[in-house]
């Protein structure tokens, strides 16, 4: 993408962000334009070319997720993940899959008891439909991403405009946040997770995205600012993103962020000539300068409270017992559970209603890991098996994708802080299946040049 055509989807996604601040109702019309423009999208352009544009799609739709939600966008809770699923669909039905991915079939079809003994186990709390959907959504949402993300060969710079398109409408919801709490300091209230500074939303939701969008700019600030301008603008979006995520006073998400891109950056630089490792080393002073800055702010603007939150202190510099906020007890009556019925489970969606049966505490865990083991049982112990082993089995083969780890590691560490509550840890994962190919040179080989370069 051309320099003056960025900075135009850049300040087109700004307005964006004001608009529906200014006129809330927009929201939902934001969302329909977003389904109408993708699905014309996909289906005009030819078979050979539409597998990159169903990935840009769901990256868009995962990027706009947790903004619809909270700006009141979405027609239904779980819309952006089943736009996530029609798209992906859409794909795999009108387009040939390369290879076989029978690990993520295999996956799929283990989810099916879970289903079945929660029917059998049905009581008056139980909203079969409704558990499913909310419990289900997000895992059979990566399992469907799988299928159509296995071994797929993408571009080196089609997997650039997969990320930025996950990252646009980030630049809308930052926006909003802004201007719905221009001055952070009047909604601190003490070292909790800040809802206000959040949109009024879910903060640990917030945080997730925010992160993403914090390494999406990160990756962009290393390799595609070529210029002094593009430098500066990707600069300024990835601080205005970290600011925006640090004071959510939600950790997860920002934690992530910086696990994903030390682990970026380490296999960048691993893989460029020493030309490039110097040019990299140079930007690291300057990316570590920009952080230091952005942290030095936040912890004005919330009268140094946020120090206190990541050294786990509450108001008054008092350490806190449980640096888990309470999810280690949810994660050990969980795994309880799981020892308890360890072949089928209690059964989908069940775990919260004997959790308020037997404890009286209406709260969820957060974790996947737990949350499958204790609904799935056995079934659920080789489903996340083969989550976890697949895409690092299919690393060993292919070393091509260079955000693999990256990737991974925000899948992983977000369905141990905010489950799959969104779409956004379903589809990472999918693109941590991809196999990237650089440009052919006219004798066939492959030529990573473009890593080397700006």
């Amino acid at each position: 993408m051309k320099s003056f055509n960025y900075i135009k989807i850049i300040v087109l996604h700004v307005l964006i962000g004001f608009l529906i601040h200014t006129f809330s109702g927009l929201s939902k019309v934001y969302l329909l334009v977003i389904f109408i423009y993708f699905t014309n999208e996909i289906f005009k352009v030819k078979p050979s070319q539409r597998a990159i544009k169903v990935l840009i799609a769901c990256s868009y739709v995962v990027g706009a997720e947790v903004f619809l939600r909270m700006t009141g966008g979405n027609f239904l809770y779980e819309a952006s993940k089943y736009l996530v699923i029609l798209f992906t669909l859409m794909g795999i039905l009108t387009i040939n899959l390369t290879k076989q991915p029978i690990p993520y079939i295999v996956y799929i079809f283990l989810l099916i008891p879970g289903i079945l003994v929660a029917g059998f186990n049905i009581t008056e709390e139980t909203t079969i439909r409704t558990a499913i959907a909310f419990n289900l959504s997000g895992p059979i949402c990566l399992g469907i991403v799988s299928i159509f993300c296995y071994k797929r060969q993408v571009l080196y710079d089609n997997m650039h405009k997969i990320l930025l398109y996950m990252a646009l409408p980030l630049i809308a919801m930052t926006t909003y946040l802004f201007f719905f709490t221009p001055d952070i300091r009047e909604t601190i209230t003490g070292t909790g997770s800040n809802f206000a500074a959040s949109g009024g939303f879910g903060p640990n939701q917030v945080s997730t995205v925010l992160g993403l969008g914090m390494f999406v700019f990160s990756v962009r600030f290393f390799m595609l600012s070529p210029t002094l301008t593009l430098k500066i603008i990707n600069g300024l979006l990835l601080a205005a993103m970290s600011f925006r995520g640090i004071v959510t006073f939600s950790r997860g998400g920002v934690i992530t962020a910086l696990f994903m891109i030390a682990a970026f950056i380490y296999f960048y630089f691993k893989k460029v000539n020493v030309k490039a490792k110097f040019r990299i080393s140079r930007m690291v002073l300057i990316f570590a300068s920009l952080g230091l800055l952005v942290w030095l702010y936040s912890s004005i603007q919330t009268s140094g409270l946020i120090e206190n939150r990541y050294a786990n202190k509450d108001a008054l510099g008092r350490e806190k017992e449980d640096i888990s906020t309470g999810r280690t007890d949810l994660i050990s009556f969980e795994l309880d559970e799981f020892f308890k019925n360890p072949v089928l489970g209690v059964g989908v969606g069940k775990i919260k209603e004997l959790r308020q049966q037997n404890e009286g505490i209406e709260a969820a865990s957060h974790n996947e890991m737990s949350r499958i083991l204790s609904e799935h049982g056995l079934f659920g112990l080789i489903a996340l098996l083969i989550l976890l082993a697949a895409p690092l089995l299919l690393r060993v083969k292919n070393k091509s994708n260079i955000f693999f780890y990256s990737l991974y590691i925000f899948w992983f560490f977000t369905i141990n802080h905010s489950s799959m509550r969104i779409a956004a840890p379903a589809f990472v994962y999918g693109l941590c299946l991809l196999s990237i190919q650089y440009k052919a040179k006219p004798k066939g080989k492959i030529d990573k040049t473009k890593l080397n370069r700006h």
